[in-house]
């Protein structure tokens, strides 16, 4: 066994010096009482000294400590028994069961699949949510973004991917804390236990006040559990993960205590790269895919920022949540205009689909361009053509709404799951002007066009009801 000794310690970054030849990189070290302190090399100083980051808090930890190298990188345990159980990043089980047997143990850090094994096959991943079905489709084995800044339903609309696609995705999904709260992983934890989907899940978790080693690794631990499942037991893996900026400000954290030069806004100068290996291990291959769902949190609502521009790059689908649209009601708060993803073609998703898709995109587009002449000059001094392209834009932005299961509880609406057919067919109805005797009203957090007419008749309407307020919200009008 390798011994050295703590040459210096600042913050989470530690110096060691050995007296023979160096550990690799990547190896852990352990120090204090019973080996409490992990520390993971990152690079080598010299002949004799290497710098590490500590994936534990370095209480305690002193000049002259003595260090012990295990000889082997961070490994996950993988198999069919981590199933329905949640871990941090050395692989523990956290959820107070007993620890986990009969699995086998893998480094975090593997290469991307080759070229050469990846499918090129083009599929639509069905997530049972209006607004991404039709405007946004996923692809099975890509990487979609949801990208938002705090508090706009990030967090919820990945709950309720995981809800709604258990019983149609017959492989595993799992579960990617980085830099959560507590308190969240506690919630989704449970939450998974009532609605049954837990069985088939993994959870892992990096916690927001663990070191940001911890919370950098993390993701590799996901990864590695996920290509388990893909190459060996041969089945489609959900991935989701909770949020990839955590990830980067993991990294930008060890930058900074590591002495890098900062680039632009302060990220380190190796976030493309860093970003690069763990996005490129998420593929669809011969045997399996990985389709990944990934929280972006948007500072400060700046899309220009680095960390959202590098993510953009590796996603099929980019799905942009606005706080504008959240605030009028109007959940989930996707943007229509500024989320695209690269299925929508006629080639994958049909041409009824893809004609129906710019059809919505253009009635919403126009009814923007209309909004300030309507807040200047009201809705009747416009022709009556664009007012029946604001009274169809405003029942399709009601229509793309939708009641979730994982808000039934705060909204008292039952959750509802719509197929895409169905969707379609709503959105078909309502640019044909169907349901043009309709309010708007009845198209709020609906399923089916068909709820449309059952809400009608059951609330009195207005004798003015096509005539409603324009520029009122949908919050207002529910």
């Amino acid at each position: 066994m390798i011994q050295g000794v703590v040459a210096s310690v600042r913050g989470t970054i530690v110096d060691i010096i050995f007296d023979g030849d160096l550990p690799f990189i990547h190896t852990i070290l352990q120090a204090g009482r019973e080996g409490a302190i992990h520390i993971e090399i990152l690079a080598h100083l010299g002949l004799h000294r290497a710098r590490g980051v500590a994936l534990t808090p370095t209480r305690g930890l002193a000049r002259g400590t003595k260090v012990y190298s295990t000889g082997s990188p961070l490994q996950a345990p993988v198999g069919k028994n981590i199933l329905s159980r949640m871990f941090n990043v050395f692989g523990q089980a956290i959820d107070h069961q007993d620890e986990v047997t009969g699995v086998e143990w893998r480094s975090v850090h593997n290469p991307p699949p080759t070229l050469v094994r990846r499918s090129a096959k083009s599929e639509v991943f069905a997530t049972g949510i209006k607004a991404i079905d039709v405007l946004v489709p996923l692809e099975r084995g890509g990487k979609a973004g949801l990208f938002g800044g705090a508090g706009v339903g990030k967090t919820v609309l990945l709950t309720e991917m995981i809800n709604n696609t258990r019983g149609r995705h017959h492989g595993v999904s799992i579960f990617c804390g980085i830099g959560e709260r507590c308190r969240e992983g506690e919630e989704l934890y449970r939450d998974m236990r009532q609605a049954g989907v837990l069985p088939n899940t993994v959870l892992l978790y990096g916690q927001m006040d663990e070191p940001p080693g911890c919370r950098f690794r993390i993701g590799n631990a996901a990864l590695t559990m996920a290509e388990y499942f893909r190459d060996d037991e041969r089945q489609d893996v959900l991935l989701l993960i909770d949020n990839i900026f955590r990830f980067i400000q993991a990294g930008s954290e060890i930058s900074a205590l590591l002495g890098q030069i900062p680039s632009r806004l302060g990220y380190q100068p190796t976030m493309s790269t860093e970003l690069y290996e763990l996005q490129e291990r998420i593929a669809s291959t011969d045997t399996g895919a990985i389709t990944s769902i990934q929280a972006v949190y948007v500072p400060a609502d700046d899309f220009t920022d680095p960390a959202v521009v590098h993510t953009f790059s590796h996603l099929s689908a980019s799905i942009v949540l606005s706080r504008k649209r959240a605030s009028e009601g109007l959940f989930p708060a996707i943007d229509p205009l500024q989320s695209s993803s690269k299925m929508l073609s006629p080639n994958i998703v049909g041409k009824r689909h893809y004609t129906l898709a710019q059809e919505i995109r253009k009635t919403l587009a126009e009814y923007e361009e209309l909004k300030d002449i309507i807040a200047m000059l009201g809705i009747e001094e416009i022709s009556q053509e664009n007012r029946n392209i604001v009274y169809r834009a405003r029942k399709l932005e009601r229509f793309l709404t939708q009641p979730f299961v994982t808000t039934e509880q705060f909204s008292g609406l039952k959750g509802k799951m719509v197929s895409l057919e169905e969707a379609l067919d709503g959105c078909e109805q309502i640019l044909a002007d169907k349901y043009q005797d309709l309010p708007e009203n009845a198209f709020y957090m609906i399923g089916a066009i068909s709820e449309a007419e059952n809400k009608s008749s059951a609330r009195p309407r207005d004798d003015d009801g096509q005539k409603e307020k324009v520029d009122g919200s949908a919050g207002n009008a529910s």
